[in-house]
């Protein structure tokens, strides 16, 4: 007698006992998706906050490797069942503040669990108005719910959850493929408004807070010099007079961001805005003048976001528009349209959009969720900016941003180390699934030069340039364009070539991301080697393959040096 699957099982698990007999329960399946219907048949309102639609033991093997998708762009969980491991630095429930995860550690949204006979795939296929959470219990116990956030469910009324879906196969690409498919099906995608991937350069990682108009220029010129396929300059954070004060620029923009941006048009290329739609400083005009606009807290007042979570990275503390209040959403509207209209862009790097779907606060709608708060934000900026625009999700809530981006970033800030080196990849290598199907996948940017507070080795910046290329995502320079040698310079073109190919993602063998195969138009095909080991590390190649980067012909094995990154080439 056959063992019965853990979806079978799953299915016969009974939903979780409701926290009083007046709210009522009932799962509908519909092959492998599953919506639950919460009822509420008594005569009173019901507060709902954890709202379990499954609770049990699947027999999982809690030694079991998983993966496991954080709420926001900065968290994504590793290692196994009873003992997960943070891939980046900002976990969900510690550095977020987003979960208490006491006893239990909660993924979100998507969770895969390695199996003897291959992958159990269980996510949510939609995001509209609740977060989906999966528990895990060092024992093996699962618990699935929707985070009801404490909203009321009026008597008579229903509610209607997420769609669940829950998937086994061998193939762990392929599920992540199958999902995807769903995911489009629920929510559609921007992709298809997208002629060609993004690439550009980008003001941020040589310059930072401190870039001025004149910085733009010299890399405008030297862009249209060296490197013409750079399509988009992006002028990033520190353009602005307050953080939410988006159209009025800083004093090292005198002639303002609009001149700059006819500039940027008149030499050939189109210009790219950073801003950070929800948030704003305490001097910001917006926030002295519209102070009700803001997320408030229990004393009544704005809510100064480090209150309940991360409270941000500069200019704080930060507060948080409201995407609930109908003034919010005019006045985000008008913003973009402006941005659009008058300034000529139509790229935007949308950053800190994890705040808009800030919990603990108090939101004009009382009824309204942290997903309906930001996604109700977002159509507005969505308006402002028009069709043919292209906005870019960045340190966003990664399932609530579903079908209301065109790109997202899918790694923490490159930072001219090894280790982040490493650690961004495997962030993006995650991920790569989601690559021109949910949207266009930014890996972050290309920086191939030394800062003097930034360094790495020449093994280091080998896996960088090995990620990129495994990542099949957008390209971004990052560096001051006139500090690129020939050989730099010449590796940001053979990128920026996969790039306008649109080249797809790897596709690894596991997930320890050591080799990769790139499947090239021209019926060629890439392989991407990384050596994430303390050693040394011998790996046999294809007969006939050439280095990627010089074309020289490599023999039957190469070495890898500690943290280095090869990509070869063979047809």
């Amino acid at each position: 007698m056959s063992t019965p699957s853990i979806l079978s099982r799953l299915r016969q698990l009974p939903a979780d006992p409701a926290p009083n007999s007046w709210l009522l329960q009932t799962p509908a399946w519909d092959g492998p998706l599953c919506r639950v219907r919460l009822d509420n048949t008594g005569a009173a309102p019901q507060a709902v906050h954890d709202w379990l639609l499954f609770d049990g033991e699947l027999g999982i093997d809690p030694a079991a490797a998983i993966y496991g998708e954080g709420f926001q762009m900065l968290a994504q969980t590793m290692g196994s069942w009873q003992a997960p491991q943070p891939v980046g630095r900002s976990p969900d429930s510690s550095a977020y503040r987003i979960t208490a995860d006491q006893g239990y550690h909660t993924v979100h949204n998507l969770l895969l669990v390695e199996q003897a006979a291959g992958w159990l795939l269980l996510a949510f296929a939609s995001c509209q108005r609740f977060g989906g959470e999966f528990r895990l219990y060092p024992s093996g116990r699962l618990q699935i719910l929707m985070n009801g956030e404490g909203r009321t469910l009026a008597p008579g009324q229903h509610w209607q959850s997420e769609a669940l879906l829950c998937l086994e196969g061998p193939d762990r690409e392929a599920l992540l493929a199958a999902l995807a498919t769903h995911i489009e099906a629920e929510h559609g995608s921007l992709v298809d408004s997208v002629s060609t991937r993004p690439s550009g350069w980008c003001s941020w990682y040589h310059y930072y807070a401190e870039v001025s108009a004149a910085d733009i220029r010299e890399n405008l010129a030297v862009r249209a010099e060296r490197f013409p396929a750079l399509r988009y300059v992006q002028i990033d954070d520190g353009y602005q007079a307050k953080m939410g004060d988006w159209l009025t620029p800083s004093a090292k923009f005198e002639q303002g961001v609009a001149a700059l941006a006819r500039e940027i048009h008149a030499a050939g290329c189109e210009p790219a805005l950073w801003v950070a739609p929800f948030i704003a400083e305490p001097g910001s005009q917006v926030f002295q003048d519209h102070p009700d606009w803001f997320v408030k807290g229990d004393d009544g007042l704005p809510l100064p976001s480090e209150r309940v979570t991360y409270g941000g990275w500069r200019c704080t503390p930060w507060y948080v528009l409201d995407g609930t209040h109908p003034e919010v959403q005019a006045h985000l509207e008008r913003v973009f349209r402006t941005l659009r209209q008058q300034w000529g862009i139509h790229y935007f790097k949308l950053d800190a959009n994890f705040w808009g779907a800030i919990h603990g606060g108090q939101f004009h709608d009382p009824s309204a969720t942290r997903v309906e708060a930001y996604r109700r934000g977002m159509a507005a900026v969505l308006r402002g900016a028009g069709e043919g625009a292209f906005l870019l999700g960045c340190n966003a809530p990664i399932w609530p941003s579903l079908g209301l981006v065109h790109g997202m970033r899918v790694s923490d800030d490159v930072e001219r180390h090894g280790p982040r080196f490493r650690q961004i990849a495997r962030e993006a290598f995650c991920r790569a699934w989601q690559s021109d199907r949910l949207w266009a996948l930014d890996p972050d940017c290309v920086c191939l030069r030394d800062l003097p507070s930034q360094q790495a080795s020449e093994a280091d910046y080998q896996f960088h340039l090995a990620a990129l290329v495994a990542s099949g995502g957008m390209v971004l320079a990052g560096d001051r364009l006139r500090d690129l040698d020939e050989v730099q310079a010449g590796q940001l073109r053979k990128l920026l070539a996969l790039c306008e190919a649109r080249t797809p993602a790897a596709r690894f063998d596991d997930m320890s991301f050591s080799r990769g195969r790139v499947t090239l138009p021209d019926g060629g095909e890439l392989l991407c080697l990384f050596n994430w080991d303390d050693g040394e590390r011998e790996v046999e190649v294809p007969a006939g393959a050439l280095d990627f980067w010089d074309e020289r012909p490599l023999g039957q094995h190469i070495s890898l040096q500690v943290g280095q990154g090869r990509v070869l080439v063979y047809r």
